[in-house]
């Protein structure tokens, strides 16, 4: 009886060789004695398979970020931290990534917020001897690995864009080895270096751009990141364009005499979905047997978040933003939660976000907290001085009840804002909408504020947004946004700002 269903197809050959065929084996002991083969015991030791067919982004970033020993600072299963495919959702929702794939720049996108270094070229921005030696470079080492993003048609296989990273190279043959994250159809192979380049020239009708390369490395120390930007949202897009497109052209205006005026360009009419644009990046962990004991890793990160968000409201900008604000306090709501709900609803909204990140779900920050019916707050003495706090609730995912703790960073303040009842002074238990709106002016590109035709108004602005003079910590948060930012753009728009 015919069985329904595929298992495997022929790799057509030529132009790839099969990695283990005879002469597979040929290409991968000579690449081994040249010394160009480095990085693959590293990417083998943790090569896996996609867990969906549209999954081949998500799968060989996981397979990178593990072979380069990044901790991914969140449980997978029981007790261990480590990158799976089914935990890359912080630029896309897992749900869309099933039936679309996943864009070359989101790609890049998810590697850095996931504590990775990334340098990514799309096909032309680069050429075929730059390509060459990067993969001789990352090849030849194990501190980094190069991930290629192309047109399987190239190679006569079956299917469209493809991910995979890049395991080795053959010098003399001119060869490189694909690890074919989706090993249910085709196995690793050696294809010519030359058409792979062809295969990445590839226009990708989901963006309208060539596909291409990227070099992911470790960055040199472990990365202290509070907020993220978030293309989970259908209008991510045109909040990136308004961003770096609209806002540089709507600066140019003759009207603009102030930096109160230039706040109210930037922020009075932006799309609607500016709101969920700029995240903050919420320490989550599943409840375990009611243990409130905090470990050496979260007390430190939640010190460094701490820490970022003195720094944004010690600058000059956020004194700016906080009065256009406390001025503009209708048109605040149009931008986010400006903060003043009551304290369960605020913590019910936490409580959510921390569902979100541990159950892939699509929306970020149900303002209904449905997902998590009853909070519990409490405040835990994290470092023998600092409080922390850390609300609490349950999910149901189906017929299961998941306990989940989020660990919120905190951050006294003279305004008047929420206050935790056990404290005796104001303690803003969550990034507020200046502190938001505070970095991502920070972030955009420097050339959005060369319009402004008053030439002392655009002098104050820039000394205001420069991140020359902000502290080492502030400057990383800034500049890690700004990428995100770059990288996001580059599957929207071809010329812009950046």
């Amino acid at each position: 009886m015919a069985t329904a269903g595929l298992y495997r197809r022929v790799l057509p050959s030529p132009p790839a060789i099969e990695f283990s065929s005879p002469e597979g084996k040929r290409i991968f002991a000579e690449a081994l004695g040249q010394g160009t083969m480095e990085g693959f015991f590293k990417l083998i030791s943790y090569y896996q398979t996609q867990s969906e067919p549209a999954y081949c982004g998500l799968a060989t970033l996981a397979t990178v970020l593990n072979a380069l020993a990044i901790d991914p600072g969140r449980k997978w299963k029981g007790p261990w931290r480590w990158f799976d495919d089914s935990m890359l959702d912080c630029c896309e929702p897992l749900d869309k990534i099933k039936v679309e794939g996943i864009t070359f720049g989101k790609v890049a996108c998810l590697a850095q917020c996931n504590g990775a270094k990334v340098k990514a070229f799309r096909a032309n921005q680069s050429t075929v001897d730059d390509f060459r030696k990067h993969v001789i470079s990352c090849a030849s080492s194990e501190d980094c690995h190069l991930i290629v993003s192309y047109h399987r048609g190239t190679f006569n296989q079956t299917g469209t864009g493809h991910f995979s990273p890049i395991g080795g190279y053959h010098a003399e043959r001119d060869m490189v080895l694909i690890l074919d994250v989706a090993r249910f159809k085709y196995p690793p192979h050696w294809v010519p270096l030359t058409l792979l380049w062809e295969a990445m020239g590839n226009i990708d009708e989901a963006t309208g751009y060539p596909r291409g390369y990227m070099i992911i490395s470790r960055l040199d120390k472990a990365p202290s990141i509070l907020y993220t930007l978030s293309c989970r949202h259908e209008g991510w897009n045109s909040v990136a364009k308004y961003l770096t497109e609209n806002v540089p052209l709507l600066l140019k205006s003759e009207e603009v005499k102030g930096i109160q005026s230039v706040l109210s360009v930037v922020f009075k009419s932006p799309p609607a979905e500016l709101s969920g644009f700029v995240t903050w990046v919420a320490e989550v962990r599943r409840q375990e047997d009611g243990n409130l004991t905090l470990s050496k890793e979260e007390k430190g990160r939640l010190v460094i978040k701490e820490e970022i968000l003195r720094q944004v409201r010690a600058t000059a900008l956020f004194n700016h933003v906080t009065r256009w604000l406390d001025s503009e306090i209708t048109c605040c709501n149009s931008i986010v939660n400006c903060g003043d709900k009551d304290l369960p609803s605020l913590a019910a909204s936490v409580c959510c976000q921390g569902a979100d990140l541990l159950t892939c779900r699509v929306k970020l920050g149900l303002s209904d907290g449905t997902c998590c019916p009853q909070v519990n707050i409490k405040t835990l003495n994290a470092d023998g001085e600092n409080p922390v706090t850390l609300v609490s609730g349950t999910v149901k995912t189906g017929d299961r009840d998941q306990g989940v703790e989020v660990l919120v960073p905190l951050c006294q303040r003279d305004r008047s804002g929420l206050c935790l009842s056990s404290q005796s002074h104001c303690i803003v238990m969550h990034p507020s909408t200046g502190d938001v709106l505070t970095v991502l002016l920070l972030a955009l590109p420097p050339l959005t504020w060369s319009g402004i035709k008053d030439e002392k108004l655009r002098d104050e602005v820039n000394s205001l947004v420069t991140t020359e003079n902000l502290p080492p910590l502030l400057q990383e948060e800034v500049l890690f946004l700004r990428q995100q930012l770059h990288f996001l753009m580059t599957d929207v728009v071809s010329a812009s700002p950046l």
